[in-house]
């Protein structure tokens, strides 16, 4: 458990649907990075599923990155749900209620998962990494399934994830993979 407070460099990014976020500038975009490459170097389930979510577009593979993501945190899904809880509150805080309903592009949520995965698996203690890994991760659930006009990552390949990795299989066009 944390009380570390979420950053803010005092500027913002609005999207034409009216949410704001902190300003990305100089952070990287971790999602124009080769996630399956890097996932599969460092042996970290949670980038490849992302990756797995960015090339077929299911929900499901998203469910496996906070799995596994919890997993190597060390939290049951009911402390999960606590700490993101209280992520979504410093949020409403910062930016003001449900201001991420109205709309943010998803690779937006996925740039900042997988950089604030990295900042907590490198051991940064500046703010809540392990919350906020967590909560774009949700945020992007909800997107797919409530702003789907908001998916601006290009769906490379067809393909259905059937389970969580590790004991999964992942079918890409023809081609299996485990």
């Amino acid at each position: 458990m944390s009380n570390r407070k979420i950053l803010d460099s005092g500027s913002r990014t609005e999207f034409e649907t009216g949410a704001v976020r902190d300003v990305r500038v100089g952070k990287g975009r971790m999602d124009l990075c080769p996630l399956d490459i890097i996932g599969k170097y460092i042996q970290s389930d949670v980038l490849q599923y992302v990756d797995d979510n960015q090339h077929c577009g299911d929900t499901t593979a998203l469910w496996g990155a906070i799995e596994a993501f919890c997993k190597e945190r060390g939290w049951d899904i009911n402390t999960a749900i606590i700490e993101v809880s209280m992520h979504y509150e410093e949020g409403c805080n910062k930016y003001g209620d449900f201001n991420w309903q109205k709309g943010i592009p998803m690779h937006c949520y996925v740039d900042s998962a997988c950089r604030h995965y990295i900042k907590w698996r490198r051991g940064d203690d500046d703010e809540p990494h392990d919350r906020a890994v967590i909560w774009n991760l949700l945020s992007g659930i909800w997107t797919h399934v409530h702003k789907p006009e908001m998916i601006d990552i290009k769906i490379m390949t067809k393909a259905t994830v059937t389970a969580t990795r590790g004991t999964a299989t992942v079918f890409i066009g023809q081609h299996q993979t485990t």
